[in-house]
This record gives C-alpha cells, sequence and structure tokens, in this order.
C-alpha cells in the first residue's frame, strides 16, 4: 500500500513536471510575445469597451429597426385603417391556436398554427412567419377596438419577419396596443395558469410604461369617510392597487387617506414622496389592508395636502421633476374645491387631476368630472372589481398625449429581468427591453395626442457579456453594468432566482442596487460615479466567494468605469491585482485539433442566419480557410487558443501511455486527467471506461462550475490559480442537494516565470474516487493512536467524513476556538444582501429563520472510524439550501439581509501544537500542513470530554435593524432615505396644444357643467 502510495504521488509530480518543461520549452522562442497591460491602458480599454457594449446594445436592440422600421410601420397602418366597428376579423389568439373542441374541430380565433423547435429561441416551439395575439383575460378577444388594432397591425408581420431576416440576433419582437393587446413574434403558444387565467398586460409592464410616459410624482387620495364601508373599500383599495402597477422605478409617489382628519397610509413617511420601486409599492399595499372607512370625508383639507407635497418636492429638485398629478379614489365629492386649485394650480394646471368615482351611483359625477376637466386629467367611474384595470390605464394615454404631441420617439431601457419561457439550462436569461412609443399621425387626433401603443425588443444580457474577452480580464476580473437607479442590470453576483435550478423568480430580483453586492465600498463612492455617468477607476479591498460560496477570497480590486453612450446604463470592469496584467501570446499557422472551445466566443456566428448553426469549432476552421469570409472572428484569440493546442498536445501522448502501463493505477482510483487553458482549450483522458465513471459531471455540458463557460474560468482552475505555483489543491464537489459526487478533484495551476512575471497559462487536474482517496489518508495515519481523533483539514476550513459534510467547528468547538485564539485561523464576516429567510405564517416571533446549514448540521451524523475522522473545509452555498422544515407549519420566504462567517488559514504557519483545559483535563492537539497541498492534519487526543464548549459555527444570522430606539424607527428612516439616482434626459410634462376637454366619457356632462367649464376655459385660453 506505502508503494502505491509512493508511485501515486510519482505520477502527480511527473504529470505536472513533464507539462511544465513542455509549456516551457515550447514557449521559449516567444517570450518576446508576453505582454503587460499597464493600469492606465486598461482604463482606456475600459472606456472603449464601454463604446464596444454601446454599439453592440444598438445592434441587439434593434433600436434604429423599431424606429425607422417598427414605429412607422405601424404609425402608417394605423393611418391608412378606417375604424369599423362592425369589423369581422380572425386573427391567431396566442392562447386558442391549436385548440379544438369536443368535435375536433379548430375553436374560433385559434385555427393550425404550425410551431417547431428553435434553438436560437432554446428550443421553444415558434413560427418564425408570423406573429400571434394575447389579449388579457378580463377583455373581450372580439371587442371592436381589439378586433380593428388587431387588424391594421398584420402590417407589422412583414416588418417583424424582415427584421429577424437582417439581424438574426433579435429575440422577441412585439407591439404591445394602448387597446390592451399584444403582438408578439416570433408566434408561439400562451398557456393559462392552473386557474384559466393569464394576467398579463402589457400596458402594466415597465417597458410599455416607460415609453408612454414621462416619469411623474403622484400622490394618491383615498377616501375612507364612513359611506366608503363594505364593497366601495374593496375596491377602492383595488384601485389604489392597480395604479401602484403603472409606477416605475422613475416615478415617485405617496398614499393619503383621508375622512374628517389627514391619514398618511405610511405614518413615518408624512409630508414626502418616495421611489415607486417594488420593495416601496409593496409595502405600501400591506398597509392598505389596514384602512377602514369611518366619519365625513373633507377633501379640501386632502387636496391641499396633496399639492404643498408635490409642489415643494418640485422646487427642492427633488422626485421627478417632470410630471404631477393626483389620483383622487372616492365615492363622491359635494363641491369643485375651485378655490384649492386657484390657489394651487391654475392658471397653469402642472398638477393633473385624476378622479376614480367608486361605485354605480353618478350623484357627484358632475363635481369630479369638472375637476378632470379643469386641470388636464381624465374622470373614470369604477363600479365593479372587474372595472378597476381598464378605467385606471386611461390616465395614461392623459399622461402621454405631450410626448404624443411633440413626436418625440424616445427610446427608453429597462431593467434586468428573467424571462422564463427562454430559460437555459445555466439557468436564468435575464434581459433588458428597449422600447419605442407609437402615435397616431391622423390630422384630426393630433391636439388629442393619441397613444397607439409601445413597440419593444428584447436584449438578452448573455450577448452583451459575449463582448467581454474573457481572456485578458484575469481568473477573477468580470464586467458589469447598471441603470440610473443604481440596480444591476448584469453582474456575476446577481442571484434572481430562488433556488439554483429552479424558475421561481425572486420578488425583488430586478431591483438588486450595486451597492448590495459591490458592499465593500461602504462610501457608494463607485455606484454614485456610475450612476452619475462619470469615467473614471477606483480600488478597493474586496471579499468574494467561489464554489457557491464555499470558499472565500480577499482580493484587491481596480474598478474602471464609464457610461454608454444613448443608454440610461454605465458599465465598468472589476480586474482583481495579481491576474490579468500579463499573458503570454503565440503564434502558429497551422489548425490544431480543438476540443470543446465553444466556451468562449471565438466566431460571431449570430450575425448570419447560415452561420447561426455552426458550432466554434467549425466557424474557427471555416475562417481560418477562408471559405466563410464574411465570419467576423476574433483572429488574436484563435491564434492564441490554437498555439495553446499545439503545445498541449504532447499532453495527450503521455496520458494514453500511462492508461496503457498496467502497473499504473492498477485499482482504477484515477478515472479522468483534465487540462484547461486561459484561452477556452480543454482536453480530458478517461483512465476507465466511461460506463464505470464514478461521476461524468465533468465531462458534460451540465456541470456549469467544471466546464469553461462564457461567464467565468471553471472552479477548479481557479482555486488553483489561488495556490503556490506547483501546488495541488483538493476539493470534494457537492450537488445541490448536499450530497458529494463520490469524487475528489485535485488541480494545480501552471505558471511560467520570465523576468519576476508569472503569468498563469493553464491548470491540469485529475478525478480520484473518493473512497481511493480515503484509503490513502487511512493507509497514511495508520500509525496513530487510536486514542488521538485524525482530521484531514482543507485551507479554508470544513469538513468531509465518508461523504457527509461537517464544519471542523461543530465538532471540535474547543480546538477551533483554540486555533482562532492562537491565530492559526481567521474568522471573517461576509454580508449577503440577497438572502432568503423562512417565515412561519401565523408566529408571533417576527424573527425569521434562516435559510442556512444549521438546520442540516443537526442531522448530520459524525463517521467514527477508531476515532479517526476525514475531514474536508468548505464553506456551505446557505443561500441556497432549502432545508427540511414542520410540514404543519406553513412557511413563506421573504428577503433579508444576513451576515455570515468565513475562516481562512494563516498561510505563514506550517505546523502548531497546543492544549486545552477541558475542566480539569488537558486535552493535547497537533496541526500539521501538508506538502504541496492545500491541507491540513490535525490529530487530537480523545482521552477528554471536552463535550461542555460551545462550537465554532457557520451559521448566518440575519440583521436586525436596531440600531436606533426601535426596529419601526430605523425603517421609517430607510423607507426615506434614498441613493443617488440619475433622472432620464427626456420629460413631457405638458403641452400648451393639449386638448383638455378631452377629460372623461364614463359620464356625459350636463348642460349645467357644461355652463360652469365653458367659462372657465375661456378665462384660461384668454390668459
Amino acid at each position: 500500500m506505502e508503494r502505491r502510495m509512493e508511485r501515486e504521488g510519482e505520477i502527480q509530480a511527473a504529470l505536472r513536471l513533464i507539462f511544465w518543461f513542455t509549456l516551457s520549452s515550447a514557449l521559449a522562442p516567444v517570450c518576446a510575445s508576453q505582454h503587460g497591460i499597464p493600469l492606465g491602458v486598461v482604463k482606456l480599454w475600459a472606456s472603449a469597451f464601454g463604446g464596444e457594449i454601446k454599439s453592440i446594445s444598438t445592434k441587439y436592440s434593434g433600436s434604429q429597426l423599431l424606429q425607422k422600421r417598427l414605429v412607422e410601420a405601424a404609425e402608417e397602418a394605423h393611418l391608412q385603417h378606417e375604424e369599423n366597428p362592425d369589423l369581422q376579423y380572425e386573427y391567431f389568439n396566442a392562447v386558442l391556436i391549436n385548440e379544438v373542441d369536443e368535435d375536433g374541430n379548430s375553436v374560433e380565433l385559434g385555427g393550425e398554427f404550425l410551431l417547431e423547435p428553435n434553438d436560437h429561441f432554446n428550443n421553444l416551439s415558434v413560427n418564425l412567419s408570423l406573429s400571434v395575439v394575447q389579449v388579457p383575460t378580463n377583455m373581450y378577444n372580439k371587442d371592436p377596438d381589439i378586433v380593428n388594432g388587431v387588424y391594421w397591425s398584420e402590417a407589422l408581420n412583414k416588418v417583424f419577419v424582415d427584421n429577424f431576416e437582417r439581424d438574426p440576433s433579435l429575440i422577441w419582437q412585439y407591439f404591445g396596443s394602448a387597446k390592451g393587446f399584444f403582438r408578439q413574434y416570433p408566434g408561439v403558444k400562451w398557456h393559462p395558469d392552473e386557474h384559466g387565467v393569464i394576467s398579463f398586460d402589457c400596458r402594466n409592464r415597465k417597458w410599455y410604461i416607460q415609453a408612454a410616459t414621462s416619469p411623474k410624482d403622484v400622490v394618491i387620495l383615498v377616501d375612507v369617510s364612513g359611506s366608503m364601508k363594505g364593497l366601495r373599500l374593496t375596491i377602492a383599495r383595488q384601485t389604489v392597487s392597480s395604479i401602484l402597477d403603472t409606477l416605475g422605478d422613475d416615478d415617485f409617489f405617496n398614499i393619503i387617506a383621508y375622512n374628517q382628519e389627514i391619514h398618511y397610509v405610511e405614518p413615518c413617511l408624512n409630508g414626502t414622496l418616495v421611489q415607486a420601486d417594488r420593495t416601496n409599492k409593496d409595502h405600501f399595499r400591506e398597509h392598505l389592508d389596514k384602512l377602514f372607512a369611518k366619519g365625513i370625508g373633507l377633501l379640501g383639507e386632502a387636496l391641499t395636502e396633496a399639492f404643498t407635497i408635490l409642489n415643494e418636492f418640485n422646487q427642492a429638485g427633488r422626485g421627478s421633476v417632470c410630471s404631477r398629478a393626483i389620483m383622487l379614489v372616492t365615492d363622491g365629492a359635494t363641491e369643485m374645491y375651485d378655490d384649492v386649485f386657484a390657489k394651487y394650480n391654475w392658471p397653469e394646471r402642472k398638477v393633473r387631476i385624476f378622479p376614480y368615482l367608486i361605485g354605480r351611483e353618478s350623484a357627484f359625477a358632475d363635481n369630479l368630472k369638472w375637476m378632470a376637466c379643469a386641470n388636464k386629467g381624465y374622470f373614470s367611474q369604477i363600479s365593479t372589481l372587474a372595472d378597476v384595470q381598464e378605467n385606471v390605464m386611461r390616465y395614461l394615454h392623459v399622461m402621454s398625449r405631450p410626448k404624443v404631441i411633440d413626436h418625440e420617439h424616445d427610446t427608453v431601457w429597462t431593467e434586468a429581468y428573467v424571462d422564463s419561457a427562454l430559460k437555459s439550462k445555466r439557468g436564468p436569461n435575464p434581459m433588458t427591453t428597449v422600447a419605442m412609443p407609437v402615435f397616431s399621425t391622423k390630422n384630426e387626433t393630433v391636439s388629442l395626442g393619441i397613444l397607439l401603443g409601445v413597440a419593444g425588443t428584447d436584449i438578452p444580457i448573455q450577448e452583451l457579456m459575449k463582448t467581454v474577452p474573457k481572456h485578458k480580464l484575469g481568473i477573477h476580473g468580470y464586467a458589469f453594468a447598471i441603470t440610473n437607479n443604481g440596480y444591476i442590470l448584469m453582474h456575476p453576483d446577481l442571484r434572481p432566482l430562488y433556488q439554483e435550478g429552479q424558475k421561481r423568480r425572486k420578488a425583488h430580483y430586478s431591483s438588486v442596487d450595486l451597492s448590495e453586492v459591490e458592499w465593500e465600498d461602504t462610501d457608494d463612492f463607485l455606484r454614485t460615479a456610475m450612476v452619475n455617468r462619470k469615467t473614471g477607476t477606483f480600488s478597493m479591498e474586496v471579499k468574494r466567494t467561489v464554489d457557491k460560496g464555499k470558499r472565500v477570497l480577499s482580493m484587491h480590486n481596480d474598478y474602471y468605469f464609464t457610461d454608454i453612450k444613448g443608454t440610461p446604463f454605465s458599465v465598468g470592469v472589476a480586474l482583481s491585482r495579481g491576474h490579468g496584467k500579463y499573458f503570454f501570446k503565440g503564434n502558429v499557422s497551422l489548425a490544431a485539433d480543438l476540443n470543446h472551445p465553444d466556451c468562449l466566443t471565438y466566431c460571431n456566428t449570430d450575425d448570419n442566419h447560415e452561420h447561426r448553426y455552426l458550432t466554434q469549432i467549425q466557424a474557427i476552421k471555416l475562417y481560418l480557410t477562408g471559405r466563410k469570409p464574411h465570419l467576423k472572428c476574433d483572429r488574436e484569440l484563435i491564434q492564441q487558443v490554437l498555439f495553446d493546442a499545439v503545445v498541449t498536445a504532447p499532453l495527450e501522448a503521455y496520458w494514453t501511455g500511462l492508461a496503457l502501463n498496467k502497473s499504473e493505477n492498477p485499482d482504477k482510483g484515477v478515472e479522468i486527467a483534465f487540462l484547461g487553458t486561459r484561452t477556452g482549450l480543454s482536453r480530458t483522458h478517461l483512465f476507465v471506461a466511461a460506463e464505470q465513471l464514478t461521476n461524468e459531471d465533468l465531462l458534460t455540458a451540465d456541470d456549469y462550475e467544471g466546464g469553461f463557460n462564457a461567464d467565468h474560468f471553471p472552479l477548479w482552475y481557479k482555486r488553483a490559480a489561488e495556490q503556490v505555483p506547483g501546488t495541488f489543491v483538493y476539493s470534494i464537489p457537492f450537488s445541490s442537494a448536499r450530497e458529494n459526487k463520490s469524487v475528489v478533484l485535485a488541480s494545480t495551476a501552471i505558471q511560467l516565470l520570465d523576468e519576476r512575471k508569472s503569468p498563469i497559462v493553464a491548470a491540469v487536474g485529475i478525478q480520484m474516487k473518493l473512497d481511493f482517496f480515503q484509503r490513502k489518508f487511512w493507509t497514511a495515519s495508520r500509525q496513530v493512536s487510536t486514542a488521538k481523533n485524525t482530521y484531514l483539514l482543507r485551507l479554508n476550513f470544513i469538513s468531509f467524513c465518508k461523504g457527509t459534510g461537517l464544519f471542523f467547528g461543530e465538532a471540535e468547538g474547543a480546538v477551533m476556538n483554540k486555533l482562532l485564539l492562537m491565530g492559526s485561523f481567521k474568522r471573517i464576516t461576509l454580508y449577503d444582501y440577497q438572502a432568503l429567510c423562512r417565515e412561519y405564517a401565523g408566529s408571533s416571533d417576527s424573527a425569521h429563520t434562516l435559510l442556512d446549514v444549521s438546520i442540516l448540521y443537526r442531522h448530520i451524523m459524525i463517521c467514527f472510524v477508531h476515532h479517526r475522522f476525514l475531514l474536508e473545509f468548505n464553506l456551505y452555498s446557505w443561500w441556497n439550501v432549502d432545508s427540511t422544515v414542520n410540514a404543519q407549519r406553513r412557511t413563506m420566504l421573504v428577503p433579508c439581509d444576513t451576515e455570515y462567517p468565513a475562516f481562512v488559514s494563516e498561510r505563514t504557519i506550517k505546523e502548531t501544537a497546543g492544549n486545552i483545559d477541558c475542566e480539569g483535563c488537558l486535552r493535547t492537539f497537533v496541526i500539521q500542513q501538508i506538502p504541496s497541498s492545500n491541507l491540513f492534519m490535525v490529530v487530537v487526543e480523545n482521552k477528554c470530554d471536552c463535550s461542555s464548549s460551545p462550537p465554532v459555527t457557520m451559521e448566518p444570522i440575519e440583521i436586525i435593524y436596531i440600531l436606533l430606539e426601535s426596529l419601526k424607527m430605523y425603517r421609517c428612516d430607510r423607507l426615506k432615505f434614498q441613493k443617488d439616482r440619475k433622472r432620464p434626459d427626456s420629460c413631457h410634462p405638458f403641452h400648451p396644444e393639449e386638448n383638455a376637454m378631452e377629460c372623461g366619457s364614463a359620464v356625459i356632462l350636463s348642460p349645467m357643467l357644461v355652463a360652469a367649464v365653458f367659462p372657465f376655459f375661456t378665462f384660461l385660453v384668454s390668459r
């Protein structure tokens, strides 16, 4: 056994030396090609990258196509169409296509619609020739307005198809109508939820609202007088909630309930407005259920309060500094309150009034409609819950009038969101939408400012990421982008899903702030500079976790950032010092044998339909032979990957020789050898038959962590690069279910030294069976007395025991505490602002139960084998754990902030010994680093009972904000606190040519009201 162990060590040493020698020899003639990238040059490169990503964004957004083709085509089609209330037209309804009745006949608005899987849409079945139309469940499919709009918008089909032919990289193209229907290309079938409902309404989507209207400040007044009891108050709550749905991140709002007194729905926000992000809107929705009706309604005081807030906020330069509106939700008004409007809003009428009359009675409708008409607003009456959605939407048409009359086709971009329909095997597929408004150009409608809808298309964030030259950023380098509100558009630390592999998205995943992932920047310098669209640099010490949080790295990052012209985004690049500054550059002329280079983008195969089905290998070969002259490829990167292929080719012969030598590896303990280079080249060799492999993840495309990919280097490559050259890193991969995969990975980095510069050019490694590795451990430690416990510890401090993970501090709390006191290891505190906690329904305890490994630990059994343990130190990915809970207690996942410890070794300490006093019994231990590895061996006497010593855990702790007098006060301050943001450049609050008499159609103006309004408007016009 000892001889076999020695032989195994010789194999590993030979593997490392021969590869090192091969690379060094091959690279000797090209040392002059070594390049250093000064930080100043990187700054210029970052700015250039911003320009490149802007160019790519423009192309993927199809913004020029949208403006010149989609928008013009839609406006022209509407111009040529004459409205026909009796129009009968059969169209392809997205829900009804391919549906048949009980007799096997196609249902109305269904019909046969050809759908075929398409890899460009992640194998979703689509129709590339036609679009489909989706109509919200609460609307009639054959309503005349819907049918007419669908009819004239059929003209967009040809433009959709032509756009996709011209630019195969386009994803979804669509037109959202102001009437409520949604035309989508390519055609795809929609499926209702379990209740038979499709709640999607395009007019509620952020891309629609942002494109249709300008940013706005809104105060919502809710009548809670005694007459609002019962169903009216229920309808009022739903109306307010629907209004909140129409507000976006560029808007600001507050809600005031009134009877004989004024009640702020959130008392701590008295006299102010807050940003309409999802967190704030959800907070207010919770308070709506606490409203109850009593007393009498004094609307005059409520209007005065609303005008005061809006005017003061605007004058102070806070909020949107654009459009302003008061939403009035009431069952009536006994007077017109013209004195209030004369004092605060006339003659400019910069604050629009939108009254919503709740209930069927119309006794006070004239007064409310007069308020709307006199203040450039719109009156609506809502009698039932079914009426809410459509009536609320009408105010958007009024708010869009100035933009329509100005005929400003402003391009808007949304924050990132996850398209669940296009979810890839590697996880969520984040998108951003670029959209533009579509206007009526008919002469008779110019002063009415009629918005027809919004045209848009989706840009996959991963397509933008392809522009990042990962091979130049170093192992830990990355690019990221944020919106004008500081929200993350793309960042490697963004976690949008509740659990890995699930489709369920976190409620606030699209509004994760940059400060929540780059949390070490406590002064928000980086965020503030990027939000304000500056170009510059920034440096700071950071802590990053790898292996899904199992290990922490301390690094110094240099950040370079700039704005992306023509968009509300800013882009940044982070480079870790020590990586990415130097790289080797080789040159070869032959087409070497490449293996799996699809991880990086060497050639852009999306520019042409006939290129889309090419693999990167095929594209490279066609490019090098000149058979596809129009292929756009990165010649420098191709040359480097070919160079790597030539240099690493001898390894194949070496591995084959080992496999043919029957005296080597007789018990098949070593299963796979593998190699990867910084250019994306990978090589693997099997020492056992494929069907005999203990675990195949390393060889499959599904192994996101183990294989090269466009987002980052594989985990085994990253970890090897952090060690001293010549050191092997050993680890046990775990599945998401916390089960080890019964194998051990060992990897080491290949660094070449030249004039004190040591770029990492590759990493090599092997996969061996776990039981094979364990036998080596037991054999080496067999001389240890059974009166001692023996542990094998990894540098970053977690244990494994026959496949069961256990933190060393849980098993040996007393020893762990002593090692921390001695300085052999140190504790580091990390923070997670995207964490999830379990909240038990009906529990009086406001604290959450964390999604952490503490519950898991309680169910772990320690494996005793003659008083010895096999331990591997890893920090578990607690944010992905779905812990077992009592089935009788209903729980829900809620966002929370947590802090959690990590432990790292002091590398200068190679060995140490100590003792612990356990209630008068002296217990000794020895810790010894294992040479050329990331492992420690710890031997502990077990003659003393130290169970009374508290364990050292890695349990995350929820951050409860009680720094002030009370949690309530702190939460209030958090609501009031507004981080820096950049307002959109475009603003269209009002227009002098607006036809303000288009102010509501639910109730016909009475002769008395006409008589009252006409002199008023004559007065305003005369001014």
